[in-house]
């Protein structure tokens, strides 16, 4: 009996939510295990039936789980194979089963006393959340520490920065003064109490402005102005804000997104503290805003070289801080789009201004803001309509040269060109704004495969450089072609369900079954894309501007019915599976590989492997009432 329970307690560690129990509490709820064999075709709990006095843990086989009194009725809602549990409802539920539970395969079941996992639900928070909540959302956090735990030995410090509300991390004493002193007056506030930048207030001591060192040195001594003008004259309005309940990482952004190095922070609409880019290279060793302000101060192409490939590097500081896959993308693509500009601005200093008002456009996961390591470039220019075909030639041969010096320093700076050529610097997408409003015109109204396939790259559209209103005035037009487009909607949501996850006919992984990549997952087009473009084809339907998968998630929640329904386990889908990806090749990089999108499910752990699946199945199950809803158009 002794070795049967070692056997059990030593199969129910690598099983949630047991997993997370000490040794006792294992010995306390085995001692009385028994373990039962059920044949193919056993029904092992019937629907109306008694639900038992027993927990059964699957050993091995696997059962499916339906509903329906008979074959032609039935309804199957689940299957269940090594590690799920069967009859859990029992906890919660003293009457009849709601549901058959038939063994699909010969099936061994370890079976636990019921009223021993009620106790323990009383008395293990992590067990009582177990049952409490599904399955994605609970063993989300879990998995995600368990991930990070694997980044430990490459930290080179516990601080755990991005989850740390920036009213920690902020100098909590700012000193202030009148925005009608002297520049003289201010100089001597900041070296006598030793501060880089003086906050300006006026009588209602509301913030106006700020001075940094910097304006002192770049707009005073470098412009030999007079200390007797007064300070306001050179103070930097507005002044970037911050919430003091937000997260170091929101600071973060906003310091990269805004170019700033000190952020007020404000508590219940007063000023609480300054929080700069100092403050948060001490907490944390290394500061990817430090990273933008080097980009910021370059003045060639071969000067931000070797800068690109410090991003990298930020990402496994993301990963060792903790920081969720979505955020890692939110910060990568700030610095990436700094870099972008940063070379397009070098441009316009090598060739002279622009003849005509452009904008710069990023799609792909540039677009979705979705970037963790160097992707393929994704890009076009939206610019004015010319008034003359004269215009027309003179500002194609601008952009001709433009454009491929753009591309090429991209290239040196590790984004590889793209294989489909969808870049600027081809002169199909390099066109003025009635041109790119024609193209979607045709795309929509008149969706053959190549158009579908030009408009799901495009619709991820944002702006990164130049004028943005021509690509708001782009959007406003895609937005008004898609009132009542039901027939380009169906063909979008055919997008939709063509990548199924690798899942099995018992929640077993399929893997890839030959080449370079056999049995491996492929995260992305299997995983991710069809997240991507689940979210996608809702925002069309309701016509949401945002470009990012988790913003237009967030977005529809109050407007989709499936997303009022499924979008935190779409969410969560997304966020673990990206975290996977993102984890994955930094490992790879590591190891001085290339970086792609498979993973050999063999390396996950337990808790990994199964909050995968039932990621997976999210996935599944959205794209089946994706399926119901477009069945007349679906083919």
């Amino acid at each position: 009996m002794y070795n049967v329970i070692e056997e059990v307690i030593d199969y129910l560690r690598k099983v949630p939510p047991f997993q997370f129990l000490d040794e006792e509490t294992l010995k306390t709820i085995t001692k009385d295990v028994s373990m039962e064999f059920y044949p193919k075709g056993t029904t092992i709990v019937y629907q109306g039936g008694p639900l038992g006095e027993h927990i059964r843990v699957i050993k091995k086989g696997g059962a499916k789980v339906s509903l329906g009194f008979s074959e032609a009725d039935e309804v199957i809602i689940d299957y269940r194979g090594d590690g799920d549990l069967i009859g859990y409802l029992a906890l919660f539920d003293s009457g009849a089963s709601r549901a058959n539970v038939v063994a699909v395969e010969d099936t061994i079941c370890y079976l636990l006393k019921l009223d021993i996992i009620a106790e323990l639900i009383k008395t293990n928070p992590a067990v009582r959340e177990f049952f409490h909540k599904s399955f994605l959302s609970k063993f989300l956090d879990k998995a995600y520490k368990e991930i990070h735990r694997k980044s430990l030995p490459y930290s080179v410090g516990g601080n755990i920065f991005f989850t740390t509300p920036i009213e920690e991390l902020a100098t909590k004493k700012v000193i202030t003064a009148s925005p009608d002193i002297s520049i003289q007056e201010a100089a001597n506030i900041m070296s006598q109490r030793k501060i880089s930048a003086l906050i300006l207030s006026n009588s209602n001591n509301t913030p106006v402005g700020i001075v940094t060192d910097r304006d002192l040195r770049d707009k005073v001594v470098a412009k030999g102005r007079s200390l007797s003008d007064p300070i306001k004259d050179i103070m930097s309005p507005p002044i970037i804000r911050a919430d003091a309940k937000e997260y170091g990482f929101e600071a973060l952004l906003k310091m990269i997104k805004h170019n700033v190095h000190h952020l007020l922070v404000i508590k219940d609409g007063s000023l609480k503290g300054i929080l700069t880019n100092h403050d948060l290279m001490l907490f944390q060793g290394t500061s990817p805003v430090a990273l933008v302000k080097d980009i910021e101060n370059q003045q060639s192409i071969e000067g931000l070289v070797p800068l690109s490939k410090r991003v990298d590097n930020i990402v496994g500081l993301l990963l060792k801080e903790g920081v969720r896959s979505g955020d890692i993308g939110r910060v990568i693509s700030e610095i990436n789009d700094r870099l972008i500009r940063k070379i397009l601005e070098i441009a316009e200093q090598k060739f002279g201004d622009s003849p005509v008002s452009y904008c710069w456009i990023v799609f792909g996961s540039e677009g979705r803001k979705e970037q963790t390591f160097k992707t393929d470039q994704d890009n076009a220019i939206i610019y004015e309509d010319p008034v003359s075909d004269a215009d027309n030639e003179t500002i194609k041969e601008y952009f001709a040269e433009f454009t491929v010096f753009v591309r090429e320093a991209l290239l040196r700076c590790g984004f590889p060109p793209c294989p489909a050529d969808y870049m600027a610097s081809n002169p199909r997408w390099c066109q003025p704004l009635k041109a790119w409003k024609r193209n979607f015109s045709n795309w929509i109204l008149v969706p053959t495969s190549e158009a579908i396939l030009n408009s799901i790259i495009f619709l991820d559209f944002r702006p990164v450089y130049g004028d943005f209103n021509l690509s708001e005035l782009l959007r406003d037009y895609v937005i008004y072609l898609l009132r009542e487009q039901k027939v380009f909607l169906g063909h979008v949501a055919n997008m939709a369900i063509k990548n199924m996850p690798p899942l099995g006919f018992l929640k077993t992984f399929v893997v890839e079954k030959s080449g370079e990549h056999k049995d491996q997952l492929d995260l992305k087009t299997k995983g991710i894309a069809p997240i991507v473009d689940i979210a996608r084809l809702f925002a069309l339907e309701k016509r949401i501007r945002e470009t990012s998968t988790l913003e237009r998630i967030e977005a529809l929640r109050d407007k989709h019915q499936i997303i009022k329904e499924h979008g935190d386990e779409l969410e969560h889908a997304f966020e673990f599976i990206m975290l996977l990806r993102i984890q994955n090749q930094f490992e790879q990089i590591k190891e001085r590989r290339q970086p792609n999108n498979f993973i050999n499910p063999d390396r996950l752990s337990n808790l990994e492997r199964r909050t995968i699946k039932e990621a997976f199945q999210v996935v599944s199950n959205v794209q089946d009432l994706i399926i119901e809803r477009y069945k007349a158009m679906i083919w």
